[in-house]
């Protein structure tokens, strides 16, 4: 293998600059100004701010209200993962077989990763309109009453399935890749074995894709906690009754609008913690079952 060596040593880091630049300055630095800020309370204005230390932390813990969306997040986060895979993986199975229009069913498949998280979220909303969504009225006829206004469980379903329905083409992306990828050559071998389509789904394909799916899993835990505010804001608001008030709503909610900086810093910073707590799990124990 050809190996390629810079003449001047400086150039590696020249060319790294503008990436280490980026995350620095957007990742970094914010989440240590965040750090700082939890140990803090300001004024609305930020004229003048009087250090705490843990106490931001302790009142949180303490709020009933905080505790419902740290549930409430984890909750959607493993509806939203485990609804997206599962629903891309199938879809990505049926792409791969040599079917007609095979071209024209992948791009439709593919068409809402487009749409935009608040686009999404106000889709479904309509959708599941008690009064004119055409999917409450279907559940209306087979004898169920859907009302998410009112029903808290309800909404926190409707919001999973939208967030849900926004990240599947981005799984089946991957998911058809890690399908293509895999040798035919195998799967003709197993089924001269008298193996069937399912077990050799569970004992060639699946473990085959293990990591794609674990890249996947991560993937989509990030993306249900950090990247759904827009879909939550657009239809819901986090109600009724704080049913889907998820942690990094509730940032924006404590911050922006109630104007206690020194609160949403230290949940920004707990819901972190959050995340990188669950990627590290995952990396020590589920990836112990990925097969490289």
């Amino acid at each position: 293998m050809k190996r390629v060596v810079f003449r001047s040593r400086w150039l590696p880091y020249a060319l790294l600059a503008p990436q280490i630049a980026v995350t620095l300055i957007f990742f970094f630095w914010p989440a240590l100004r965040a750090i700082e800020s939890s140990f803090f309370i300001e004024d609305a204005f930020g004229f003048a701010r009087e250090f705490v230390a843990f106490e931001n932390y302790a009142r949180l813990f303490a709020d009933a209200g905080y505790l419902k969306s740290f549930r409430t997040t984890l909750i959607f986060g493993v509806g939203v993962t485990a609804l997206a895979m599962s629903i891309a993986l199938a879809l990505a199975v049926a792409a791969n077989r040599v079917l007609q229009a095979t071209t024209l069913y992948r791009t439709l498949i593919i068409w809402p990763y487009a749409v935009a998280p608040a686009l999404a979220g106000v889709i479904w909303f309509f959708l599941m309109n008690p009064s004119l969504g055409i999917v409450a009225y279907w559940l209306d006829l087979l004898g169920y009453d859907w009302n998410h206004y009112q029903n808290g469980d309800q909404a926190l379903l409707m919001v999973i399935v939208a967030a849900a329905w926004k990240q599947i083409s981005y799984n089946f992306l991957f998911f058809l890749a890690g399908l293509q990828s895999i040798p035919k050559s195998m799967m003709e071998a197993a089924a001269i074995d008298r193996a069937g389509p399912w077990r050799r789904f569970w004992t060639i394909t699946f473990p085959l894709l293990s990591p794609t799916t674990f890249f996947l899993l991560v993937i989509n835990f990030v993306y249900a906690f950090f990247e759904t505010f827009a879909l939550i804001h657009a239809t819901t608001s986090g109600g009724p009754s704080d049913s889907t008030s998820i942690l990094v709503f509730r940032v924006y909610q404590t911050g922006f609008v109630g104007q206690d900086y020194g609160s949403s810093a230290a949940q920004s910073v707990i819901l972190m913690a959050l995340v990188i707590g669950l990627t590290v799990i995952q990396f020590r124990y589920v990836e112990r079952r990925v097969n490289y």
